[in-house]
C-alpha cells in the first residue's frame, strides 16, 4: 500500500514537473477555453463575501485565487496549497503583485495549517490527483471554520449517452496535443486515465458524507463534463 502510494506521488509530481511551463495553454487548448467558464461557475456558486478567507488546494497556476480576490473586491484572502514545486513558483510569479496571497508547498493530505481557519476550501481540477481521498477531505474539514464551505470543480461523467461517445473520442487525441505542446504524451495519457477512473457525482457525494460534510450538492457544467461539488462542516 506505501508503495502504491509513494508511485502515485512520484507520477502526479513528474506529471507537473513536465507540464507546468505550458499548463495554461493546453487548459485552454484542451477545452477550448471552456475550463475559464467553468471556473467562473464555480465562483459565482462559491459567492464569497468581501474579507472571507479560502484555502485553495491543489492551487496550480492561481486561477481560482485570482477569481476568488476578484469576487471578494480584492479583500478577501487566499492561501494556496501546491505540492508540485514548479507549479507553485508558476502561481506565485502569476500573482506576484497580490500581498494577500500566501504559498504553502504541501499535499492535500497534511496541510500544515491549523484547525478552523477558512471560511472556504476550493480545491480544482485536483482531487483526482490525490493520493488518499478520504484523508483529504478529512483534512479539508479540518482546516475550515465551523460553518465553513468545501467546494470541488472536478472532470465527472456525462449525463448524455450520444456526448459521452464523441468526448470519449475527443479524449484520445489530447495525448497527441500534448506530445506536439509540451513535448511529451505520458502526462495527457496519465491524464484521460485518471479521468476514466475517477468517481462519478453521487460516489464523490457520498465519500464527501462518510467524511464529515454536510448539505452536500452538486451541479453539473457541460452536461457532466465537470462537475461542483459543494459541502458544509456544520
Amino acid at each position: 500500500m506505501k508503495n502504491t502510494i509513494q508511485d502515485k506521488n512520484n507520477l502526479v509530481n513528474s506529471v507537473f514537473s513536465k507540464v507546468y511551463k505550458n499548463y495554461d495553454l493546453m487548459n485552454d487548448i484542451m477545452s477550448f477555453g471552456i475550463h475559464r467558464l467553468w471556473k467562473e461557475s464555480f465562483l459565482d456558486w462559491m459567492n464569497p463575501r468581501p474579507h472571507t478567507e479560502l484555502i485553495d488546494v491543489g492551487s496550480g497556476t492561481g486561477d481560482i485565487a485570482k477569481l476568488f480576490l476578484k469576487k471578494t473586491n480584492f479583500s478577501g484572502t487566499v492561501t494556496c496549497v501546491e505540492p508540485n514545486l514548479k507549479m507553485l513558483e508558476k502561481g506565485k510569479s502569476k500573482l506576484h503583485k497580490y500581498d494577500n496571497v500566501k504559498w504553502i508547498n504541501s499535499s492535500a493530505e497534511k496541510i500544515p495549517i491549523n484547525d478552523n481557519s477558512f471560511d472556504f476550501y476550493s480545491i480544482s481540477y485536483g482531487i483526482r490527483n490525490v493520493t488518499n481521498i478520504n484523508l483529504t477531505l478529512k483534512e479539508a474539514l479540518r482546516v475550515l471554520k465551523p460553518g465553513g464551505r468545501f467546494m470541488c470543480l472536478e472532470f465527472s461523467k456525462i449525463d448524455n449517452e450520444f456526448l459521452d461517445f464523441l468526448y470519449k473520442q475527443y479524449s484520445k487525441t489530447i495525448p497527441f496535443i500534448g506530445k506536439l505542446i509540451v513535448g511529451s504524451d505520458k502526462p495527457y495519457k496519465y491524464l484521460v486515465d485518471s479521468i476514466e477512473k475517477f468517481y462519478n457525482q453521487e460516489e464523490l457525494v457520498k465519500l464527501m458524507h462518510l467524511n464529515g460534510f454536510s448539505n452536500i450538492e452538486y451541479r453539473n457544467v457541460s452536461n457532466g463534463i465537470s462537475a461542483i461539488h459543494s459541502g458544509w462542516k456544520i
